[in-house]
């Protein structure tokens, strides 16, 4: 998969890392946007009780913490995340939760710490397109899954199937020079036929990719923004750096691109995720 001229890999998952470090908790209380997504998400990945099962790009383990409940007590789920006060997030709420088994590695999905054949399921939710390299990340969760292991995932659909993502992004663009080097788009997976050509590249069989419609809803449009933000990890820390006038400005102008979702009583933002699951 081809990345933009001049792309830093490196630095740009170091502010990716900065990025998700900062907004780990705010992330993990805006769970309830996306609850839907998530469910269909481990719907698609069929737990089982007493597998073993990591998940890539977990965050503050809002996923692994709704597997392990599908596992638990025979198996197990190790959350795997580059940003590690993400995971620290995670495993307080898992503990408050009375899940004190959740296991959690700080890692680079890239480049997996982990013996081949370990893991009977791998989930990835929101984060495959993250990855400067997917495809290797895919190649790494290929070999730690046992022969005949599953993985599901989910990406962000087309990006005028996306307006939870790309009005923010538009406002953004109107208002904000364009970046000295492009980021990687977050809706460069959302084509269905791509992403099976990229789980088929990697080695997996039997690869099945779904549409899933959910909505979002939002009192005023600061609200709206502040969900951006809250997913945005190292975008929302760059924009953490702007002026408070500058900010000021992006708010308001997030407040006229919502428009077309207004419902009366604040916003109703609709918006597409694929969900794919496949065979090692």
């Amino acid at each position: 998969m081809t990345t933009p001229a001049g792309f830093d890999a490196r630095r740009f998952k170091a502010l990716e890392r900065s990025g998700f470090n900062r907004i780990a908790a705010r992330y993990a209380d805006g769970a309830p946007l996306r609850a839907s997504l998530q469910a269909a998400l481990l719907d698609a990945a069929v737990l089982q009780s007493g597998e073993r099962v990591i998940d890539l790009a977990a965050g503050p383990g809002l996923l692994a913490r709704d597997a392990a409940r599908r596992v638990l007590p025979d198996g197990w789920v190790l959350a795997s995340d580059i940003a590690e006060a993400m995971l620290a997030e995670g495993c307080r709420r898992a503990a408050a939760e009375n899940l004190p088994d959740l296991l959690a590695a700080a890692c680079d999905a890239e480049h997996l710490a982990f013996a081949d054949g370990r893991f009977d399921v791998a989930l990835i939710g929101l984060g495959l397109f993250i990855f400067p390299q997917p495809e290797k990340a895919l190649a790494e969760l290929h070999r730690v899954l046992r022969p005949g292991g599953r993985i599901a995932l989910s990406v962000w659909g087309p990006r005028d199937e996306v307006p939870l993502i790309a009005h923010a992004q538009d406002c953004i663009a109107r208002l904000l020079p364009a970046p000295k080097v492009p980021r990687p788009s977050v809706f460069r997976l959302g084509e269905a036929d791509r992403l099976a050509t990229m789980l088929e590249d990697a080695g997996f069989a039997d690869v099945r990719i779904a549409p899933h419609r959910f909505t979002c809803r939002f009192d005023d449009a600061d609200a709206y923004w502040q969900a951006f933000l809250d997913l945005a990890g190292g975008a929302a820390e760059s924009l953490s750096r702007l002026p408070d006038a500058v900010q000021a400005k992006l708010r308001a102008e997030v407040a006229n691109e919502l428009g077309a979702h207004a419902d009366g009583t604040g916003y109703a933002v609709e918006s597409t995720v694929l969900i794919a699951s496949a065979r090692r």
